[in-house]
């Protein structure tokens, strides 16, 4: 009888060491992504925003966006505001064409917040509430408040409109739809972008409509790193940077 326990003992044991060798060599299970986020994809099924579409691809904010929603190191998530066609249709005629590529940047990404917001987490942001436009700490930024009825109110200061309807709301992306373009105060306020710096004639005077010949501030004449390829990358570079920063801390 002895022998027989022993037996089974020694069989018992070897039968455990192989299961412990073979869960020792299974490979460790992959980790399959829910999805990768695609923002015009978002809006193309919403049907109504097509100009808005067609200002993220010119500017080159769609790319932006969906690279750094698909980064495994982006936890913040990011939060748009999306105009419809009607918004833009509303507008003044010609009021696109007359920004310059760097400012339509900067109008793109005024649309655009650094941080994943339901519409309940409005209710205890602080305002001002920076956007991409913003980097760090700088102007383009909104004034959102709650309202009644779990709504919301978004102000630049030169507009103000009631948000009510998301499109998608899960982190790390959540996209509302607004029925007015979000004019920046600082591209559309009172307060506007200096003038260029008048150019001196041979005699050391300003010539009366020298300054204007000499282009808007912001135009493709700038040679200053903030042209319309600095202005896509600064925002996007901040928030990696402090996307990178979190993740590290």
């Amino acid at each position: 009888m002895a022998a027989m326990r022993s037996g089974i003992a020694v069989v018992a044991a070897a039968f455990l060491a192989i299961a412990a060798v073979s869960h020792a060599q299974a490979p460790a299970p992959s980790v399959t992504p829910s999805g990768t986020q695609d923002v015009t994809a978002i809006l193309q099924k919403g049907g109504q925003y097509t100009t808005f579409i067609r200002l993220l691809k010119s500017t080159q904010q769609d790319t932006q966006l969906n690279s750094q929603l698909n980064n495994a190191f982006n936890g913040n998530g990011y939060t748009m505001f999306a105009p419809t066609d009607n918004a833009f249709n509303n507008l003044k005629a010609g009021t696109l064409n007359s920004l310059t590529q760097q400012q339509q940047v900067a109008l793109v990404q005024g649309h655009i917040l650094p941080q994943f917001y339901t519409m309940e987490s409005f209710q205890t942001a602080s305002n001002p509430i920076r956007t991409q436009a913003s980097g760090l700490d700088g102007p383009f930024t909104l004034n959102i408040t709650a309202t009644a009825n779990n709504q919301l109110n978004v102000s630049t200061g030169v507009v103000d409109v009631p948000v009510n309807n998301a499109l998608v709301a899960a982190k790390p992306l959540a996209i509302y739809s607004v029925d007015k373009v979000l004019l920046p105060y600082e591209l559309f306020g009172d307060a506007k972008a200096p003038a260029a710096a008048p150019t001196a004639s041979k005699g050391g005077k300003t010539k009366k409509g020298e300054a204007a010949a000499a282009g808007p501030a912001g135009s493709d004449d700038d040679t200053t790193p903030t042209g319309a390829a600095g202005a896509r990358a600064v925002g996007w570079g901040v928030a990696a940077m402090a996307t990178l920063l979190g993740y590290l801390l």
